[in-house]
């Protein structure tokens, strides 16, 4: 230990130089990929045309863990999750008190973190009633990290004009020309999980509709308070309306006497 200006300094001991470095530059490197993360524009979702209607419906799961049911599921803090207690397929029904037109459904998955409890492969059904739904999609995924979109293909034909662009995903799509799916009950059958899980996890699950508000929507730039145009001979004829007493007749200029 050398002492220097009142501090006491301590010398690092022979051959530990390289080892410090070594710690340093992991620690620039992560705290550099940190900063490239935070830079990144991050998605805007839901992105426009589209509204969430997940909460218009009533949730429930056939078993859950104490802690681990539908609040869990619906939280939108994505370490949250619901958990499965019981046997397979595990059953999450989605019920709608009306019946809703859906054109975009999506799911996370966390194999980093659920590892077994991971499913790999679920089925997506929908109808009126629990009596006569029909599957419409199926996943089949292996580690899957992140959101995954479920396809509509057997919904109906994706409009090939409708504006999205497989190699920049973030481009707007026209989600008037994407197949409706029209039901009362969503249904999500996750069959087999990693690594033969008996149990699963599923941290979010997400529906959408058209948002024909944005169709209609004034630019932004237009204030709203704008007053209306009004031309010369508007005016005119509108100061006429409103000074349209007549002068009687015995009515005269006062004299002053």
């Amino acid at each position: 230990m050398e002492a220097t200006e009142g501090w006491m300094v301590a010398r690092p001991k022979h051959g530990s130089t390289s080892h410090l470095d070594n710690a340093a530059n992991q620690w620039l490197s992560a705290l550099v990929h940190r900063i490239n993360q935070q830079e990144e524009e991050p998605d805007v979702f839901p992105p426009p045309g589209l509204k969430e209607i997940s909460s218009l419906a009533s949730w429930t799961v056939s078993t859950a863990k104490p802690g681990n049911g539908v609040a869990a599921l619906r939280s939108p803090d994505l370490a949250h999750f619901w958990q499965s207690d019981g046997p397979q397929p595990h059953l999450l029904s989605i019920h709608f008190f009306k019946l809703v037109s859906i054109v975009h459904i999506r799911l996370f998955l966390d194999f980093e973190n659920d590892e077994s409890y991971t499913p790999t492969k679920i089925q997506f059904l929908a109808g009126m009633s629990v009596h006569d739904i029909q599957e419409f999609a199926e996943l089949s995924v292996s580690e899957p990290q992140g959101w995954y979109e479920v396809s509509f293909d057997n919904v109906g034909r994706v409009d090939p004009e409708d504006g999205s662009d497989e190699e920049d995903p973030r481009k707007d799509v026209d989600w008037s020309r994407r197949p409706v799916l029209r039901a009362f009950l969503i249904q999500v059958r996750i069959l087999e999980n990693h690594q033969n899980g008996k149990d699963t996890h599923l941290r979010a699950v997400q529906l959408f509709a058209r948002d024909d508000s944005e169709i209609h929507r004034r630019p932004a730039n237009e204030a709203k308070t704008a007053l209306p145009v009004r031309t010369a001979p508007q005016l005119a004829a509108k100061r006429k309306q409103q000074n349209n007493i007549k002068t009687a007749s015995w009515m005269m200029e006062p004299d002053l006497r």
